[in-house]
């Protein structure tokens, strides 16, 4: 293999990764590699699996059904994004599907949507959610891919919610003011509303949790989408990678 040919394309795989490892092409991916890509035998591709890096690897078998791949060095280490989840009530499709890619972006460990009593999404198609945070994460370079969750009604998951776990809580309804965190060694979740906000009751609810801390995100109402790139930028600069 020529390590001085860069390899541009990023693909994830589920297969575990290591020097010598022989990785099967689905058809969705031949396609992708051989038929839009135009790669040949002899290419090489960036690989990761979730659990152990970035590989690189060269197509040693090419089809239009399938191929085949060979790992010959590791590119990157593991790199775990911060402990911190992003719970946020599904909007639009387009939307929705902005707040996954972002949020893979800006780092997050796990994406959950709620239900909540404003939220004008009945439901969600998880599978094609989590498509899109592993396009995310392929293309921004990540080496591990967020799990999408099934959604839930926001009273029950806060019901079974586990204390140690900080609540960053973005409350349109609160006075604008600088937003602040405390510097807690825990893990946290970013909370953003529906396109309608929280419910008074919900309001009521959060307010009163010891690990959860009410933010303002400025003077003015954001969108739900650009709620959660602001929310994810102000915990990251706080408390997160970013520092």
């Amino acid at each position: 293999m020529d390590r001085n040919v860069i390899a541009k394309i990023r693909l994830y795989v589920e297969h575990a990764l290591g020097q010598g490892q022989s990785v099967p092409v689905s058809r969705e991916q031949a396609h992708y590699l051989f038929g839009v890509m135009r790669l040949g035998v002899g290419a090489q591709v960036l690989l990761f699996d979730g659990q152990n890096g970035e590989w690189r690897a060269e197509v040693v078998e090419a089809g239009k059904r399938g191929g085949t791949l060979v790992v010959s060095e590791q590119t990157k280490p593991l790199q775990m994004p911060p402990d911190l989840w992003l719970i946020f009530a599904p909007i639009k499709k387009a939307r929705t599907d902005f707040i996954v890619e972002k949020s893979v972006e800006m780092g997050v460990s796990r994406i959950l949507p709620v239900q909540t009593d404003f939220t004008n999404a009945g439901r969600i198609q998880r599978d094609r959610l989590q498509a899109h945070a592993v396009e995310a994460a392929e293309q921004c370079g990540a080496s591990y891919v967020p799990d999408v969750a099934e959604m839930v009604r926001l009273d029950r998951l806060l019901a079974d919610w586990d204390k140690s776990r900080q609540i960053m809580f973005c409350d349109e309804a609160k006075v604008a003011s600088k937003p602040t965190l405390p510097a807690l060694a825990s893990p946290w979740a970013v909370l953003i509303g529906p396109e309608g906000g929280f419910s008074p009751a919900e309001r009521d609810r959060l307010q009163r949790l010891t690990h959860a801390h009410p933010v303002s995100l400025g003077p003015r109402i954001l969108r739900a989408d650009t709620a959660a790139v602001a929310a994810l930028t102000l915990w990251q600069h706080q408390l997160g990678d970013w520092q």
